[in-house]
């Protein structure tokens, strides 16, 4: 009974301490590091194969599914970090209402989707680089172009170990200048979209949206399934408190703002793409390029495939800030080594923690195709949002309703129980192949746990 006792033991609020870290992000920078994180292979890569394989016209309503989803998930997200507004995000909120085990496994499942998001984007800005280079004569060694696979002839992906290198170097350094170089690209994609809704909306025909629902409801389902991880990043958001000027109001806002702006652009532009092109024709890796190219302009695809390679790299910055944030956080509490939790007394960044995040990525981005590893980002990412909801009803009970000028989600218990339940269905549409993927992660996280973690964890050394 001990022992069952001590997996659940908690954090206390002052347990959850802050850190060394420098307050120096504000409202906007949150947004954009939530707009950075969730637009990127979403809009650039996903919109037209699930458009021709899933839902068709009707995948603007899958985004409208997955966005009520998101939304509920974000409403729990931003009471927790209003309430709570310590580093570590959902790991660290789950420690403080279920205790030990439950936030190590919910620390599990993000470290597997941030490192899965960083190594499968480095390995998709690895694929548009590549094809930019052969079409204008350059082209690299078979042998470097991508994962292990002999059958093919490539051993590492080259350009994808590079941008990882690189994303690690820049996220050492002070947060504020790593998310500069995010913040700027920010604006480039955004300028890359709005020239494609701009022009794209004069070559839509509407009779490319019948039948609008070719697939019928399981396909606007299914699609939902799908491109729900389109939006995965607006957690980056909570795993920066600690580095927030007001966290208890900027953090919230930073959630539910990169949502709303993510949702409303996906929308617009899966319409233009399926009034612009048939459907069934959009099952290529670079839609939005492919509609300037389909209706003859060629330079507009050209210049819509050099932005989307550039802000590719915002994703896998905030990715990787997030990754490293969250080392750190899980470091400070003894279930992962110790050094990882030093901060860099010159940028007051946790410099280790990132080089380890960064070392993981690199392996995985350089050396795997990553097909069926990156549909372990979905049940993971389900998981944790689940257990997220189940933990702000857990909250009320152990605090009360929230005071004033701490976000609150309103209409609970109803709306967190919604959350799970939408979290639930959206798994039901996953692949039997996954739920196989995922028992092995959870066998893996065990493992970490109980042979390390239980007995090096601060609350069992106190």
């Amino acid at each position: 009974m001990k022992k069952s006792m001590d997996l659940f033991r908690k954090k206390t609020f002052e347990t959850a301490a802050r850190g060394d870290m420098n307050r120096t992000l504000t409202l906007k920078d949150l947004i954009m590091l939530g707009i950075g994180a969730i637009i990127g292979t979403g809009i650039f890569v996903i919109t037209g194969q699930a458009t021709a394989l899933y839902a068709g016209p009707a995948l603007s309503l899958s985004f409208v599914v997955a966005a009520v989803v998101v939304i509920l998930s974000g409403l729990c997200f931003a009471e927790f970090a209003s309430r709570v507004p310590i580093l570590g995000g959902p790991y660290a909120y789950l420690y403080v209402v279920f205790g030990e085990v439950v936030a190590w496994f919910a620390g599990w499942f993000l470290i597997c989707e941030f490192m899965l998001a960083v190594s499968s984007v480095a390995s998709g800005w690895s694929g548009y680089l590549q094809g930019f280079l052969s079409s204008i004569g350059i082209d690299l060694p078979t042998a470097l172009t991508a994962g292990y696979n002999p059958e093919k002839g490539t051993y590492i992906d080259l350009i994808a170990a590079i941008v990882v290198v690189f994303v690690t170097f820049w996220v050492t350094q002070e947060a504020k200048k790593a998310l500069r170089l995010n913040n700027a690209m920010v604006w480039v994609k955004f300028a890359i979209i709005l020239l494609f809704i701009l022009v794209g909306i004069f070559f839509v025909k509407p009779g490319n949206w019948q039948p609008f629902t070719p697939f019928g409801a399981k396909g606007i389902f299914d699609g939902a399934a799908l491109v729900f991880f389109a939006f995965l990043g607006f957690d980056a958001v909570s795993m920066a408190a600690e580095e927030v000027k007001n966290p208890q109001r900027d953090v919230p806002r930073g959630i539910v703002g990169s949502i709303a702006i993510a949702t409303i652009l996906y929308i617009i532009v899966t319409l233009i793409l399926s009034g612009i092109v048939p459907f069934e024709k959009l099952n290529v890796s670079d839609p939005v390029a492919f509609a300037m190219r389909y209706v003859g302009h060629n330079f507009l695809g050209s210049v819509i495939s050099i932005g989307a390679i550039l802000t590719l790299l915002t994703v896998t910055i905030s990715m990787m800030y997030s990754l490293a944030r969250l080392l750190y956080a899980i470091s400070k509490d003894g279930l992962l080594p110790k050094f990882m939790q030093e901060i860099d007394p010159k940028h007051h960044t946790p410099k280790k923690a990132t080089w380890v995040a960064g070392a993981f990525a690199l392996f995985f981005a350089a050396a795997f195709p990553l097909n069926i590893l990156a549909e372990l980002t979905n049940i993971v990412a389900l998981s944790y949002l689940a257990l997220m909801a189940l933990g702000v009803l857990k909250l009320r009970k152990m605090m009360g309703p929230p005071k004033k000028g701490e976000f609150k989600v309103p209409f609970v218990p109803v709306l967190p129980v919604l959350s799970v339940a939408s979290c639930l269905f959206l798994i039901t549409r996953l692949e039997a192949v996954t739920w196989l993927v995922f028992a092995i992660t959870l066998l893996i996280g065990a493992l970490i746990y109980f042979g390390y973690g239980y007995k090096n964890s601060v609350l069992h050394q106190k």
